[in-house]
This record gives C-alpha cells, sequence and structure tokens, in this order.
C-alpha cells in the first residue's frame, strides 16, 4: 500500500491544529447547572397537584442529592413522582421487603412465625440489625424474595447477588407499592401479617425515626424503615419509606436519594421534602381572618419536628464496606 506524501509545510499546520486541539483551553461558556427536576403530581382536590409540585420541586433546589419522590394519598387520591421508576441500592429499606417476603411465605405454607423469626423480625425492623438480617435472607433465598416480589408487583427491584441484601437495587414505585399492601386489604399479605409489619415499624428506635416523618402532623400513627450506606460512587445513599394512618390520615411516602456528600446532606434533603409533604396534605380549611392567624401558629408548632441523635445501625455489609462498621453523624 503507498502512503500518501504530506509536505513539511502541511505537516507543520496539522501539527499546530492538533496541538491547539488538545491543549489549548476551551473558550466556550461553561454548561448552566441542571434544572432542578419538577415533581409531577395529581389529585381529586383542587389545587393541591399543582402546591405540591412546586413545593417538593423548591425543597429539592440546589441539593446535591439526587432524590426518587412517590407519594400516594388515598383521601385526596393525591399522586406525585420524580423519578419514580430509577434504581438505586437498597440499603436497610430492603428489611420491609424481607419481612413481607418471610409473612407471606408463611401464610403460603399455613404456618406461623417461630419465636426465633419473631425475634429476628423485631431486631431486624425495630433496631435495623444486620445480623438478623442476615439470617433471614439466608433461610428465605433469593427465589422466595424473587417470588414474592413478583406477587406483589414489585417488577423493578432486584435482589442483591452473593448475599449482599443491601445491595437490592430498589426503586420508589416499588417501595411505594409495598407500602400500600401493608395499608390497605389485598391478597397478597393477609390482614394479619400487615397489621404484625405495621406494629414493627411504628417501633422503630427513636434514633432511627428521621427521614419521612419529619413535620408529620400531630396525633398521626407513623411507620418507618430507614437505610443509609456509602460507597465508592454515588457517594452516601440515604432513604426513607413511612405510612401514615390514622384520625383521617391515610397516605405513604418514599424518599430515596444518592450522591450526597454526608449523610446528613441525605436526610436533610428527604426531611425537606417530607415537611413540604405533610404541611400541604393536611393544610387546615379556610377560617375567618381572626381564627386563621392563630391556626398558622398552630400549624408552625405541629410542623417542626423533633429529630433526636441518630441512633446507629452497621452499614448493610457490602464489597466496599464490610459489616460491622458503626458511624456516628449528626443531624440538623
Amino acid at each position: 500500500m503507498t502512503t500518501p506524501r504530506i509536505s513539511r509545510r502541511a505537516r507543520g499546520a496539522l501539527s499546530a491544529a492538533l496541538a491547539v486541539g488538545v491543549l489549548a483551553p476551551v473558550a466556550a461558556a461553561a454548561p448552566a447547572a441542571a434544572a432542578t427536576p419538577t415533581a409531577s403530581c395529581t389529585s381529586a382536590r383542587s389545587g393541591l397537584a399543582a402546591k405540591l409540585s412546586k413545593d417538593i420541586t423548591a425543597a429539592l433546589k440546589g441539593r446535591a442529592s439526587t432524590a426518587a419522590v412517590a407519594l400516594y394519598d388515598r383521601t385526596t387520591k393525591t399522586t406525585c413522582t420524580l423519578r419514580a421508576t430509577s434504581k438505586y441500592d437498597s440499603a436497610s429499606v430492603v428489611k420491609a421487603t424481607v419481612l413481607a417476603t418471610l409473612l407471606w411465605d408463611n401464610a403460603k405454607r399455613g404456618r406461623h412465625l417461630t419465636q426465633r423469626e419473631a425475634d429476628l423480625s423485631t431486631a431486624m425492623i425495630t433496631k435495623s440489625d444486620n445480623n438478623a438480617t442476615t439470617a433471614l435472607w439466608k433461610q428465605l433465598g433469593v427465589t422466595k424474595v424473587n417470588a414474592f416480589l413478583k406477587a406483589a408487583g414489585m417488577t423493578h427491584t432486584v435482589p442483591g447477588s452473593g448475599g449482599y441484601w443491601g445491595l437490592t437495587q430498589i426503586t420508589a414505585q416499588d417501595e411505594q407499592r409495598l407500602l400500600t399492601l401493608l395499608t390497605a386489604k389485598n391478597s397478597v399479605l393477609t390482614d394479619s401479617a400487615r397489621s404484625y409489619e405495621l406494629g414493627l415499624m411504628r417501633k422503630v428506635v427513636s434514633g432511627q425515626r428521621w427521614g419521612t416523618p419529619a413535620g408529620a402532623p400531630a396525633g398521626v400513627t407513623v411507620q418507618v424503615k430507614n437505610g443509609w450506606l456509602q460507597r465508592a460512587t454515588h457517594g452516601w445513599r440515604v432513604h426513607s419509606i413511612g405510612a401514615f394512618t390514622g384520625k383521617g390520615h391515610d397516605y405513604v411516602l418514599t424518599v430515596l436519594t444518592q450522591d450526597n456528600k454526608t449523610m446528613t446532606d441525605g436526610v436533610n434533603t428527604i426531611q425537606a421534602v417530607a415537611k413540604v409533604v405533610h404541611k400541604d396534605l393536611n393544610l387546615p380549611p379556610a377560617k375567618p381572618r381572626i381564627l386563621r392567624d392563630l391556626s398558622a401558629r398552630t400549624l408552625r408548632r405541629a410542623d417542626a419536628p423533633t429529630v433526636t441523635p441518630l441512633l446507629q445501625e452497621a452499614i448493610p455489609p457490602v464489597p466496599e464496606a464490610p459489616a460491622g462498621r458503626m458511624l456516628t453523624v449528626p443531624v440538623r
């Protein structure tokens, strides 16, 4: 094959052009920061969808967290979604799915929880005990977990491989599906199973009740499960799923986050979303002016969350983060 000859002058011009293209600084302006994605909401209550969409979007503005949000309120027939089908490492929120799988499998086989299973389940949900979770995960096996996910319609959830349950891939949409099954009669989970799991979620230790309960109205029954995990990519994953029932309330909320520099960043993102959701869903009806100011003061007091120092769970075991590591992170 003949190689075309290039003159010395042409070679010099080509070299200069390449040097400019590779080494010279680019004069173009830096791209603008990405706009905060807008939450999509619908509601049977006039004006509520627009308000929730605006307030959730505002709560996320300027935050580094990549957040997924899903809300469903049966009372007002309200739904909100943002990145609802994006996948996240589950961290410890998968523990709610592990318990639901155990209860579903037992009901299929016509058996009750053994004392060992009850003890493990209580530790797993109320204290987020990793060893208890590992024991139940091994007992069930991925095949049964997948069978429950199929029965529950949690079609985007993929169990973690190699025993790493904390790396289960979850979506806000599927977490909402689990919460809706737990909070209403259905053919997947028995009434006793639903009552048992929600009962444990009500008894989560005080130091782990941050997240979606922030700003919940007084008197509402709070059921929550949180999780957090740090990895080399996407920083901290910090998640919270919650069900809020009783005294006219019937709604479920999921907020998943990653790309947090610290755990506290993730907690703050979740609680910023939770506070506007609780406030918007529970706005008092219009009243005469003399009473409205009093109502506003009462609302502000009820809306201020009480956040206690975190009672830390061990980080879920993953290839990069061995089990047993403890972290202490202040919450603002």
